[in-house]
């Protein structure tokens, strides 16, 4: 295939992880096969008279710690001359976030967003998940306190979490004994508009917080991540460690029954967590974990991505 335009709509390079990004990692490979790459913020967008327009500066990436990207001038570009663009930057997923979806559909498909921007905005990944509670520990997305309680009430020990937070920041571990969930209410809802998700706490996270690649629903890698001593939490941005793992019987069940789901609603590249036999969120919006699979000698799943991108080019 001759090279294609890319443009990657991500958080500013200078302050990536060469080692753990997995958009660094796709621009790695998309270079590799001779396509050119130009990276921007969200905040560098605009609409105008239907034309979506970038600030861009076209970049090259090399694995070299403190010199990882050379940037050319600042050009003003319409987003839809690009051949693909990655919408990889970070959560939370706010009004900006959701707005930034809405900008995109206006150069999709003839300009391939991955993921498809109407998806991403969807199904955020604690609310997609939703809908396979049969694969799920028991789960309530809530603003009522009185539920929420009963909740706890039912299941004693739970996990706390903002519906749209991530890297693991705001998740609590609620206890049968603790008496915080009610000041933690407070907090919550007094600095924000959004409900709380609240699982049953599973024991088995303590052996590891699975993370399964999909690719256009297909599960092709996995890392296991482990929490650290006296923290419930497993995500890597929390402390987490990464540990190799093999995908069980019960995580393929999982991805049987999600993979069709994923692909039909172009999310190309997912990311969803399970712990012990169930499944707790399925990561659409910046999914992470290809370098950490790579590591530990699993499927190259960058190349794997552009295959399946350069497909439906």
């Amino acid at each position: 295939m001759s090279g294609l335009k890319v443009a990657v709509q991500m958080d500013p390079m200078e302050s990536i992880d060469i080692d753990g990004d997995s958009s660094f990692a796709l621009m790695l490979e998309a270079q590799r096969r001779g396509h050119s790459l130009w990276h921007y913020l969200v905040s560098d967008l605009w609409l105008e008279a239907g034309v979506l327009r970038a600030r861009v500066r076209p970049v090259t990436v090399e694995r070299a710690r403190g010199a990882h990207f050379t940037a050319g001038a600042p050009q003003v570009i319409d987003l839809g001359s690009m051949d693909v663009v990655l919408m990889r930057q970070d959560p939370p997923f706010d009004m900006a976030y959701i707005t930034a979806t809405h900008l995109l559909e206006h150069i999709h498909p003839k300009t391939l967003v991955v993921n498809d921007p109407a998806a991403v905005r969807n199904a955020p990944e604690k609310l997609l998940v939703m809908d396979f509670p049969d694969l799920m520990p028991p789960t309530m997305i809530a603003w009522d306190r009185a539920a929420i309680r009963d909740f706890r009430a039912r299941y004693q020990d739970i996990i706390v979490k903002p519906l749209f937070g991530n890297g693991g920041a705001g998740i609590f571990r609620i206890k049968p004994d603790d008496e915080n969930l009610g000041a933690l209410m407070d907090m919550h809802f007094g600095m924000s508009r959004e409900p709380l998700m609240i699982q049953r706490y599973e024991p088995a996270v303590r052996a590891g917080d699975k993370r399964i690649i999909l690719i256009d629903g297909e599960a092709l890698g996995a890392i296991n991540r482990v929490p650290v001593e006296g923290d419930a939490r497993s995500n890597m941005h929390a402390g987490g460690v990464a540990r190799p793992t093999e995908l069980t019987a019960r995580d393929r069940e999982i991805c049987k029954r999600i993979g069709p789901t994923l692909k039909e609603r172009g999310l190309l590249f997912t990311g969803i967590d399970v712990i012990g036999n169930y499944l707790t969120e399925i990561n659409v919006t910046s999914p992470t974990g290809i370098q950490q699979v790579a590591r530990f000698g699993g499927t190259d799943l960058a190349s794997a991505i552009w295959d399946r991108i350069e497909a439906k080019r």
